[in-house]
Formats: structure tokens, C-alpha cells, sequence
């Protein structure tokens, strides 16, 4: 069966276990248009050639292209879905700080963690017959808080059945940074305070035991020092806001040629530390978070972008909700820790 002779219905957005994508996927296989002038899109792609709709650029079409037939009417909500996650996925800094990324298809997740002590880390010789060291590996006591995040469409379809995708792009992306924005304060939230397992990130501060210096004054000594702490992990990551940013790149010891060099080719902030700097405006002042991003933390999803395709389909945007629900839960507790400057 070809792109262009398929049958789109509503029901294929409520396949269980399955997007709309992956259900046009399995009925239009993309691996049947290898050598073809269509190799390199995807069934959703290749849908909207069909309907001859352009989502991007100056020539795209006008939004009520969507609604010309039934069967292109049921593309819209994936159209939305997918300009909501570009959107998510523009200056999105969560892949620099999450260690792994679980998808359920539930609304209650129980994740697991291993916090070996200090003796049970080392790796022992062990005498022919003896015991093997054991490293447990258990489930937490509580639950990880699943968060539902999102933005409602307030629009009617007479207000935008004739501006052009494009335009209409550049606001849906909008809602989808401002889910991200809050995504990204979950995660802060949970590596500061814990995922309710009595695993807060531990805190130090400068000018107490063992930072030294003054309190709102950070150098390079209490960087280290800071850096010290994460055996045997490796502190890769910084997260910190804007006004501590700035701070930290006045430090001497980073104001050497290739630091400047580095930044001004590429746009990415390093230390000498080799860690990764990462501007975060949901750490509070004055504070730097220091993580192994390896270790730290576990994003779960409850399924993708979720939007009200029945009101979409049949046009009736006014107050058609776009979520997402997500939550965070810390894997290893000494993978991540503050620093209060």
C-alpha cells in the first residue's frame, strides 16, 4: 500500500503502546522508499506531501490546508505534537544532565539504586573458594513523582485558518520551550532537594570545612576543592544561572587564551576542570550545582506530547490542551552535589 492511497482515521492516535508515527509507519515502512526520490523522510513526511502541505519556509501553506479533506484533517494534532517537541528540543539542556531517559506507559514508576559503601566499592581479591563481594542493587521505598506539564491553545479556527504554518510554527515552539523551561526546573528541584527517597544532593558551602576561602568570594582553589568531592565519581557537569555564570568566567584561571578561543569558535563554556558549563536560570544565585551526568539522574516519561486530537481534528481549537508528564528520579546519591558560593 502506497503514502498516497491510505485510509487516516482518529483511532490511530489511540493504539495502545503506539504514536501516531509509528502506526503510519507500520502500515507506510519508510525502508520501502530506499533509492527513491522519498528516501530520508518518514510516513508522517511523506502524508504531508501527499496532501501537498509545506510546514516550513516562506512558501509554507495556511493552516486550514490541514482541514481541505478528512484524511488530511487528522494529520494536524501530529503536526502540532512535533512542532512542540522541536520547540522542547531547542536549547534544551536536560541531555547534558540526564543519565538515562525511561519511557512507561504508566502514571506510577519505581525506579532502583545501588549506594555501596566506601568498602564495598573496592574490588577485592578473592581467595580460591571464598565469597564473592556483593553489590545490592534494590528498588526505592517511594515512587517517582510523575508531573503532568503543559500549555493550553486558545485560538478559534476562524483567527487561524489562514496564517501560514511557518508563523504558526514559531508559536507553537514557544509552547514547547516553556514546557521545557519547567521540565528543566523539575530536575533541578529534584537533584537539589531528592526524589523524595531521603537522597537530597549534599551541600557545601565556601569558607566552611572543606571549601576554604569567603563566603561571596569563589576563586579557583574553591573549585577544586569542590571538585575533590566527587570521588569516585567525576564532576562534568556545572550547572549555575546567569549572574553566577558570569562570576566563574571572571576567575583568573579561565581567562587564558584558549578558553577564549574555545568560546568565541565554538559558543560552548568549559573550565579547567574539564567540566561542561551549562547556564541554567532555575538554580537559585549564588549557587553551582556539580554533577557527573553519567550517574546523577533518570528522566521518566509517561508517553510523548500528548495533545486533544479530537478537538483538532474537528477544528475546534478553543482551549485544546498540548502535556507532557514527566518526572526525575536520582540514580547514584554522591553523583551530584552544590556549592554554595
Amino acid at each position: 500500500m502506497g503514502y498516497d492511497n491510505l485510509k487516516l482515521e482518529k483511532g490511530m492516535y489511540r493504539q495502545t503502546g503506539m504514536s501516531f508515527t509509528q502506526v503510519l509507519e507500520s502500515l507506510d515502512p519508510s525502508e520501502n522508499y530506499r533509492g527513491t526520490a522519498l528516501e530520508g523522510t518518514d510516513a508522517f513526511q511523506r502524508q504531508l506531501k501527499r496532501f501537498g502541505i509545506r510546514a516550513k519556509g516562506a512558501g509554507s501553506s495556511p493552516v486550514e490546508k490541514f482541514f481541505s479533506t478528512m484524511d488530511s484533517a487528522v494529520l494536524f494534532p501530529e503536526y502540532i505534537a512535533r512542532t512542540v517537541r522541536q520547540g522542547m528540543e531547542e536549547n534544551n539542556i536536560l541531555p547534558d544532565i540526564v543519565a538515562t531517559t525511561t519511557v512507561i506507559d504508566a502514571m506510577d514508576y519505581r525506579s532502583i539504586c545501588s549506594n555501596p559503601t566506601d568498602s564495598e566499592k573496592e574490588l577485592k581479591s578473592v581467595e580460591e573458594g571464598g565469597e564473592i563481594p556483593t553489590t545490592e542493587v534494590s528498588t526505592k521505598e517511594k515512587l517517582v513523582k510523575l508531573t503532568k506539564r503543559g500549555r493550553m491553545l486558545v485560538a478559534s479556527y476562524e483567527a487561524l485558518r489562514f496564517q501560514k504554518l511557518d508563523l504558526f510554527g514559531v508559536m507553537l515552539r514557544q509552547i514547547g520551550a516553556h514546557i521545557q523551561n519547567q521540565l528543566v526546573q523539575d530536575a533541578v528541584d529534584v537533584i537539589v532537594e531528592g526524589d523524595g527517597n531521603d537522597n537530597p544532593a549534599v551541600q557545601y558551602c565556601v569558607g566552611n570545612s572543606p571549601i576554604s576561602g569567603t563566603l561571596g568570594t569563589l576563586g579557583y582553589d574553591q573549585m577544586v576543592e569542590f571538585w575533590s568531592q566527587f570521588d569516585p565519581f567525576t564532576m562534568n557537569t556545572m550547572l549555575c544561572c546567569n549572574k553566577t555564570m558570569t562570576k566563574i568566567l571572571k576567575v583568573p584561571e579561565l581567562q587564558n587564551p584558549l578558553t577564549g578561543l574555545n568560546f568565541q569558535g565554538t559558543g560552548k563554556l568549559t573550565t579547567p576542570l574539564g567540566a561542561k558549563l551549562c547556564r541554567c536560570n532555575a538554580v537559585d544565585s549564588g549557587v553551582i550545582i556539580g554533577l557527573d551526568n553519567r550517574y546523577a539522574l533518570e528522566l521518566v516519561h509517561a508517553g510523548d506530547v500528548m495533545v486533544e486530537y479530537d478537538k483538532l481534528i474537528d477544528r475546534q481549537l478553543e482551549r485544546a490542551a498540548i502535556t507532557s508528564i514527566s518526572g526525575f528520579g536520582k540514580i547514584c546519591d554522591g553523583a551530584s552535589a552544590i556549592l554554595n558560593t
